[in-house]
């Protein structure tokens, strides 16, 4: 049974209380999700609470673990990881000079990556001014063990969003080819394995998350967020253990640009909803081959269906599909046991 996190709230009922004076293990907080769900979004409304700092996305950190570059098999890191680090094309987002680095690794030869990690957000947030930091990596929905196995206290919180309007955000999405489009079976049907992609990352997310307990994983819906930003925003301050401040849901004050090429979050709108709808943006034999594709958990997560019987026609190119994306994640994803 995992123990429940410190509570923010709780202490500063206790004590005399000044966020900075008190220490909280870092990463704090990991923001996942599948891409295009909005966790950009999300990211912003947590970014403009005044005690988290949320980085861009990082993308190394379970994988450099996992790989043991620069770090034992104990978990020990070696002087190698900081080259790694400093090779990765997103590493330089957290602001920490190559010497310093090297020196804490070199002063601390029982450092494990967990530790180094931690040292490394702690000092990201003493350039912003805040003492809690997380990570705002999408894709790291299929590293929640690896996560909290390195952090037993960071808290999850996932974004989910009706996976058609995932389809119609990511068919125009410049970087489309590094998500769902980077398997063999998007040249075949791109919908089919957006919609089977979503359904894994979501369906993977959830059954790692449960796992964890209500004290540390949460799972929003983008349309509720968007839909009553307020009250979202003070449900994930409370699983937070944060006080509420108005800031999260108006994240986008003085900073909103108009503009008919700038994207949603180039723009800094304001919650929108409807920008994408399926009911209304979608074609009929698409909204059903999607559905034939995710229908059980579109059911689960309280989504609606316009398809609730398939065609045997649709059913049989969707099957064939589905083979083909399974086989080619076969040993890279641990695909749900719902899948």
């Amino acid at each position: 049974m995992t123990s429940s996190p410190p509570s923010l709230m709780n202490l500063s009922s206790q004590l005399d209380f000044s966020p900075s004076t008190l220490e909280f293990p870092n990463p704090y907080v990991f923001l996942v999700g599948s891409p295009r769900s909005g966790t950009t979004m999300l990211k912003r409304m947590i970014n403009a609470h005044p005690w988290v700092a949320i980085t861009r996305e990082t993308h190394w950190i379970p994988r450099f673990y996992e790989k043991r570059k620069g770090v034992t098999e104990e978990g020990l890191v070696t002087e190698k990881l900081v080259e790694y680090l400093f090779e990765h094309r997103r590493f330089d987002q957290m602001k920490i000079k190559r010497s310093a680095l090297l020196k804490l690794v070199k002063e601390q030869p029982e450092a494990t990556y967990a530790s180094l990690v931690s040292q490394i957000f702690d000092n990201y947030g003493r350039r912003k001014k805040k003492p809690l930091v997380g990570d705002k990596t999408p894709t790291y929905v299929r590293k929640l063990p690896v996560l909290h196995k390195l952090w037993p206290e960071a808290r999850i919180v996932h974004l989910i969003r009706d996976g058609r309007d995932v389809w119609l955000s990511m068919k125009n999405w410049r970087m489309a080819h590094k998500a769902a489009g980077k398997f063999n079976s998007w040249k075949i049907d791109p919908l089919v394995t957006t919609a089977f992609w979503w359904k894994a990352l979501v369906a993977m997310g959830r059954s790692d998350g449960n796992v964890l307990g209500n004290d540390l994983y949460y799972d929003l819906k983008y349309e509720d967020l968007i839909a009553h930003p307020d009250v979202e925003c003070k449900k994930l301050a409370s699983f937070l253990g944060l006080p509420h401040v108005e800031a999260m849901e108006r994240y986008y004050e003085g900073r909103t640009q108009l503009g008919e090429q700038l994207s949603t979050n180039a723009a800094w709108l304001p919650p929108t909803p409807g920008r994408r709808d399926w009911r209304t943006q979608m074609e009929a034999n698409d909204i059903e081959k999607f559905e034939a594709a995710t229908g059980n958990l579109l059911d689960e997560l309280g989504y609606e269906r316009a398809y609730p019987k398939i065609s045997s026609k649709v059913r049989k190119e969707v099957e064939s599909v589905k083979q083909k994306f399974a086989a080619e994640v076969a040993g890279r994803w641990r695909l749900p046991e719902s899948w």
